[in-house]
């Protein structure tokens, strides 16, 4: 592949994370095995030139139906044009559990968005019982008690008696 291969742009700019990769090496082998430094650059540059073949030709499969977008499909169709039918059934399973961590994470954000919908009143109390949960993780999990609140009635009632 030539180095300006990659719409535009040097082989030199397109590149994964060293330290992300080390560790997806490590994890995948013994622990009693070690990698020479090496040997992790060329599993890195495997890694982004198997990225680049498997981009180009799911690009080749989209334009061959017309469309813009490049989806799943177009993957799984590139991995079996280029002879790596094999793992199709690997790749599909981690793209479903891809999409059901991000649906997770979704329903999460939602949760926490949703609270732009409570009333004033609501936020603060739940900022309090937050605090309160927060306060007994620190101290062990003994709940400590917060001094009662001043409401501006009960202060003017008390100066009444």
């Amino acid at each position: 592949m030539d180095p300006m291969d990659i719409v535009g742009k040097s082989k030199e700019d397109a590149s994964l994370p060293k330290a992300t990769m080390t560790k997806i090496i490590k994890e995948m082998l013994p622990p009693d095995v070690r990698v020479a430094r090496d040997a992790q650059d060329l599993l890195i540059e495997c890694c982004v030139e198997f990225i680049n073949l498997v981009s180009s030709e799911s690009n080749d499969v989209c334009n061959k139906e017309d469309k813009r977008t490049i989806a799943p499909e177009h993957v799984l169709k590139a991995l079996q044009v280029l002879g790596f039918g094999e793992y199709i059934e690997e790749v599909y399973a981690a793209y479903e559990q891809h999409k059901y961590e991000t649906m997770q994470d979704t329903h999460k954000s939602v949760k926490w968005n949703s609270g732009a919908q409570m009333s004033e009143e609501e936020a603060a109390a739940e900022q309090q019982r937050m605090f309160a949960e927060a306060r007994a993780r620190m101290n062990g999990g003994v709940p400590v008690p917060q001094p009662e609140e001043q409401h501006p009635e009960t202060d003017q009632r008390s100066l009444q008696s």
